[in-house]
């Protein structure tokens, strides 16, 4: 049962029972008193716990903003790039949440903290003083009572008659001050329900709308995740296939050093240790020299080095050499030395001591001018290859292979990456590439061949040709574009490069797409995507003429350029291309640090923080969110490294990434002029972005990722490019009224900046609206 109520009448009477019961609400006063204390206690060390959290949370994103990958080559991949710049897109990830953080921490002081002190302090605080006042009025009133009954009734009347009327006034007041009392008593219990629980309904209020903006932040971040994902995946496949290839070349060269040696220009390089003359009470000493010689010009170089001191200890010494002289041990007391005389210090000779009789042996050949011990780099290939040519019984074999995997085979699991039994291989290639046996092997209807077995030896005999089927020669031209540049200057180029094929190679190439592309529609059953295609054929259509862990770091480069054969076969092999094109080999190839291609992720417009917390959620309309689509990125969702994610145009260029720099909502481009690849040297992905680029031209066009700065203030309305074309660089999909879908290579007439930071508006086909900045290319 809960607390009395305390009846005025009751205040006249003032019984046991009355008081018991006024001491019960006050004993239950005390008591909220008391919660409001350790609420007001615990709600100051949430909000410390809060700042404390917030302040790591941000430490943590200052730290991955901070980091940045370093990789290995010239050049990276776009799932490369993309993952290089996650790190900063987490960063900001963090630091949006920590903002909306920060207010849930103001919104506890302002809602929660504040009112339960003033409730404290001026109501409970009130009652306590009336209680005070009570306590003294009622000591008063019954002393003054007892004093009055105890006077003597011989007293005068009149002093009797005045006492009885200074002990009614004083009961008069005490009666009054225990009206109020009473009220205030119960008011303040009435009270206490709605002004103790709505400050901490505002604060749950505020705890779930920072949990809501976290689910909107999350919800933003879903495409650039799942875009992410495929990234990863993508980089993880290509990083087994290039482990496999390291690790066959590492156990090549642990079995023979000699015959994989890198070809250059010198004729021999390597580490000798040269005497040097002391004079006589010290002798002479031995320091180790990484020393090199060139043949041609007969210039030999000396760099003393020590491995333990961690580095070059001296300079470049640099001498023409005159003759080399063997030195016996009856002539000094070290083997494998040789004596060296400069040109410039005749009869001065150098003592130099190899590391091994065979190492001597090549230095003093290599030295006196005969011809380099070297083995062909190419031997390693013969090795390999066979009676394999691009002739007729060449496309026999790879067409009756063809047929008999999307006959049997089509929608095998791991087709193409599972291998058959090497012997059943063997056996196979034997009888296809025999005249007299080929014709008989019925692949199609036959149980004996499995298909990993069938598909094992078309990927060997393509391995086993004397030069792999898109040639030494373009290997190098084949691998830039897959390095730099937009989608479609991507096809551009390898379509340019295929039809500088030999005629056969051109004609191979073009069955073995058109099969790989009818293998990769069937994804769903197989699991080859365009992307695992591409890692499976990658190292078999292309390698380069010499075997280097540098080479094998571009083979994720060369299964790029199988990708876009695969997802662009017809274009590439239907169509002539652009006569004008410019020869990659021309062209200077885009530096290491190139900036990465503006990343452009799905998503909706970035809603605006909230900048309090209302007792109520209210969502603007015009700042909600619609549910994120499911875009499927545009050529396969497997592969993003030769096609980017097909945006929409809600994904507004406020709140994008363009590499490592946010342009911010404001509009303006944090960073931006450092990212353009436009200015400096010409690189590669100035020309290859040029759709009629000429190679002569003192000014190269600008690169497709150039993006004119929008206007702010009254600059912008005083910038007046009206008239000017664009052409779209990017497809896009509108999703409101106001704005315009449209396809790569989309020309917009008469394009103005619009009033909303970084869209434009212009025309197409008629229809006049609004256009993302960063899409387009002006003309």
């Amino acid at each position: 049962m809960g607390l009395q109520p305390l009846e005025f009448s009751d205040c006249y009477l003032d019984s046991p029972w009355f008081r018991e019961r006024v001491r019960a609400h006050e004993a239950e006063l005390e008591k909220t008193n008391k919660f409001i204390k350790e609420l007001l206690k615990d709600g100051k060390n949430l909000i410390a716990a809060t700042k404390n959290l917030s302040a790591a949370q941000r430490k943590f994103a200052h730290s991955l903003r901070d980091f940045k990958f370093e990789f290995i080559g010239d050049a990276e991949t776009d799932d490369e790039r993309y993952i290089d710049a996650s790190l900063h897109e987490f960063s900001n990830f963090l630091k949006n949440l920590e903002e909306q953080r920060e207010i849930l921490a103001l919104s506890v002081t302002e809602t929660l903290i504040k009112p339960l002190e003033r409730f404290r302090k001026e109501q409970l605080g009130a009652v306590k003083e009336e209680k005070k006042k009570f306590d003294k009025e009622t000591e008063k009133n019954y002393s003054l009572l007892e004093k009055h009954l105890s006077l003597s009734a011989k007293k005068k009347e009149l002093q009797l008659q005045e006492a009885d009327n200074q002990v009614e006034q004083n009961r008069k007041h005490f009666y009054e001050l225990s009206l109020e009392y009473v009220c205030k008593l119960q008011e303040i219990q009435e009270r206490k329900k709605f002004e103790c629980v709505e400050p901490v309904l505002s604060f749950f209020q505020g705890l779930f709308t920072f949990y809501h903006q976290g689910y909107e932040l999350a919800k933003d971040f879903n495409h650039y995740k799942m875009a992410l994902q495929i990234n990863i995946q993508n980089t993880r496949n290509r990083f087994e296939g290039t482990r496999s290839e390291v690790e066959e070349l590492m156990n090549k060269i642990r079995r023979n050093p000699q015959e994989h040696k890198r070809a250059n220009h010198l004729t021999m390089e390597g580490y000798l240790y040269v005497q040097e003359k002391r004079p006589a009470p010290f002798g002479s000493s031995w320091v180790k020299h990484y020393c090199t010689y060139r043949k041609e010009t007969k210039k030999f170089t000396m760099i003393p080095f020590e491995h333990r001191s961690g580095g070059k200890v001296g300079d470049e010494e640099l001498f023409v050499l005159m003759y080399c002289t063997k030195r016996n041990t009856d002539t000094i007391d070290r083997r494998f030395c040789f004596d060296l005389e400069a040109s410039d210090r005749p009869g001065v000779p150098v003592t130099m001591q190899a590391f091994s009789e065979e190492d001597r042996k090549l230095w003093m050949e290599a030295l006196d001018g005969k011809e380099a011990l070297f083995i062909n780099s190419d031997r390693a290939n013969a090795k390999r290859e066979g009676s394999a040519q691009l002739d007729k019984i060449g496309f026999t074999v790879i067409k009756k292979c063809i047929s008999a995997v999307e006959t049997r085979g089509i929608n095998d699991q791991g087709l193409y990456r599972v291998v058959g039994v090497s012997s059943k291989v063997q056996r196979l290639l034997s009888l296809l590439m025999d005249a007299k046996t080929c014709n008989e092997v019925d692949l199609e209807n036959s149980a004996d061949w499995e298909v990993k077995t069938i598909t094992s030896a078309m990927k060997q005999y393509l391995r086993s040709l004397p030069e792999p089927l898109m040639t030494y020669e373009l290997h190098g031209e084949f691998i830039i574009p897959a390095k730099s540049g937009s989608p479609e200057s991507r096809v551009n180029a390898v379509h340019f490069l295929v039809h500088k094929l030999p005629e056969k190679n051109k004609e191979m190439l073009e069955i073995l797409m058109k099969h790989l592309a009818n293998v990769s529609k069937h994804s769903k059953r197989n699991l080859m995507t365009v992307a695992n295609l591409g890692v499976v054929f990658g190292p078999t259509l292309m390698r380069p003429q010499e075997e280097t862990v540098a080479a094998i770091m571009d083979l994720k480069f060369q299964n790029i350029v199988v990708e876009i054969l695969i997802e662009n076969h017809e274009k590439i092999f239907k169509t002539l291309p652009d006569a004008t094109f410019p020869e990659p080999i021309s062209m200077s190839v885009s530096p290491p640090n190139a900036p990465p291609r503006q990343s452009r992720r799905q998503g909706q417009r970035i809603k605006r923080p909230l900048a309090v917390y209302n007792l109520c959620l209210e969502l603007d309309d015009a700042d909600s969110h619609s549910s994120p689509r499911e875009d499927t990125p545009t050529g396969s969702m497997d592969s993003l490294s030769s096609q980017s994610p097909t945006p929409t145009s809600s994904s507004s260029p406020p709140g994008l990434m363009d590499g490592n720099h946010l342009i911010m909502d404001s509009g303006d481009l944090a960073g931006w002029t450092t990212n353009l690849p436009g200015q400096g040297r010409p690189s590669m992905v100035s020309w290859m972005n040029t759709p009629s680029a000429n190679p002569a031209a003192a000014n190269p066009a600008p690169s497709t990722f150039f993006f004119p700065t929008p206007a702010t203030g009254s600059d912008r309305a005083g910038e007046s490019i009206a008239h000017r074309k664009a052409r779209a660089v990017y497809p896009c999909e509108a999703e409101h009224s106001s704005e315009l879908s449209f396809q790569i290579g989309a020309i917009f007439e008469d394009v103005q900046f619009s009033r909303e930071p970084g869209w434009l508006e212009g025309t197409l086909n008629g229809k006049r609206g609004l256009i993302p900045q960063n899409y387009v290319q002006f003309l």
